[in-house]
């Protein structure tokens, strides 16, 4: 703001110098432009010289001129004249000066046009200054506040319309941190309540198993009914402690990610033209060939959001695990559904691994060398399972394809 301040200030400056030019200048002119009679009186003077009648006819300010008599009282005259001598004789120039009134308007007019121009270019800079510099010097907190993992940090409301959609975007993105968030603080205390809870739990029977296997080894129970008896108490306790392990793998699991999908009906079209305007550009300046196959547009149930998600992650993984050839989308129809594949070349991934690339945390033997979590193709199969559809991969001619199931409504 400060940098803009000092912009506005010299910008003001340079017009109060471009006017005061202006009007310099100008008095110049008009200063020179008030002699002009003086001009036509020695053109008359150098015509008499060389002899010839005086000639005014196309003269602007001077209207007479005669031989000038000094005894004859020709000079109390109220009129503007000029004497001049010329070859020994006086001569008497009658002349009208310019019209000053006419040279006030005309500075004036142009005085008017300055002041009009400099109120207009200060009038901008106020604007842009209100607008624009000031409300968005005061959303540039926000980022600043999210970094630093603080998401209640409120969005100044703003009703200028260059930043409608910044401002709604940036509230919608706190709200988004805020809930991950709250989330995140639920799920730390969910796992630690169920952590102690399955600690505890755990605790009698493996004490119970503790103790049948110490009265095992001591020879205790000698009779052999009483020894199958300890040993399917031993087995019914591992069992227990079994369950306790699932129960917190799957709670695990479950809590890992929490994907909130919001179904509704929405034309594929929509997100189709979000991926093209998304990577159509990018990947041209990769050098990459990407291509959208022919479609008929048709009604999808699902979110459009967490679709185009999917296809984001699809075209991602096509980027980073591909040769950076050809990326296609590709479009069929089986029953109700429709199908969206991504194809890209240089597949690399053996064809056993198929069936497990849509685990958590699995990666590929492909993957050596390069940055991810394994996660992508899990939330992607996540995502299509909450919507409703499917996913799967195939390998064919040496191409990479992931097709996504999104069922029609």
């Amino acid at each position: 703001m400060k940098s803009y301040n000092r912009l506005m200030l010299a910008v003001i400056a340079c017009l109060a110098v471009i006017i005061a030019a202006a009007n310099l200048f100008s008095g110049n002119t008009e200063k020179e432009a008030g002699r002009g009679y003086n001009v036509e009186i020695s053109r008359i003077c150098s015509q008499i010289a060389a002899g010839s009648e005086p000639d005014i006819s196309g003269c602007s300010y001077v209207k007479s001129v005669e031989v000038l008599d000094p005894g004859s009282g020709r000079l109390n005259t109220d009129k503007n004249y000029a004497v001049r001598e010329v070859e020994g004789r006086l001569y008497r120039f009658d002349y009208e000066p310019e019209q000053k009134q006419e040279k006030c308007h005309a500075g004036l007019v142009m005085n008017m046009a300055l002041a009009a121009a400099a109120v207009l270019v200060i009038s901008i800079l106020l604007y842009i200054r209100r607008s624009i510099i000031r409300p968005f010097n005061k959303l540039s907190d926000v980022p600043y506040e999210l970094s630093k993992g603080n998401p209640t940090a409120p969005v100044t409301e703003n009703k200028s319309r260059y930043f409608g959609k910044y401002v709604w975007g940036m509230d919608m993105l706190r709200e988004v941190l805020e809930d991950k968030q709250r989330k995140e603080i639920e799920l730390r205390k969910e796992k630690h309540t169920l952590v102690l809870s399955l600690s505890h739990d755990i605790k009698t029977p493996i004490a119970s198993i503790k103790l049948y296997a110490s009265a095992i080894s001591k020879g205790l129970y000698s009779d052999r009914e009483k020894l199958s008896e300890a040993a399917r108490r031993i087995n019914d306790n591992a069992d227990s402690v079994e369950r306790f392990v699932s129960d917190i793998v799957r709670s695990s699991d479950e809590s890992f990610l929490r994907l909130d999908v919001k179904n509704t009906e929405f034309y594929l079209s929509e997100v189709i033209g979000r991926i093209d305007e998304q990577y159509s550009g990018q990947l041209k300046l990769c050098g990459t060939d990407f291509s959208i196959g022919g479609y008929t547009d048709c009604i999808i149930s699902g979110d459009p959001d967490r679709s185009v998600e999917v296809l984001q992650n699809l075209i991602g993984n096509a980027v980073k695990y591909g040769d950076g050839k050809r990326i296609e989308l590709c479009f069929s129809d089986e029953e109700d559904c429709r199908l969206v594949t991504v194809r890209n070349s240089g597949n690399s991934l053996p064809e056993e691994e198929l069936l497990h690339i849509f685990e958590c945390f699995r990666r590929g033997t492909n993957s050596t060398g390069k940055t991810g979590s394994g996660l992508g193709l899990y939330i992607c199969r996540s995502l299509m399972t909450s919507m409703n559809g499917d996913i799967f991969a195939d390998i064919s001619d040496g191409d990479m394809l992931v097709t996504a199931v999104f069922r029609k409504a």
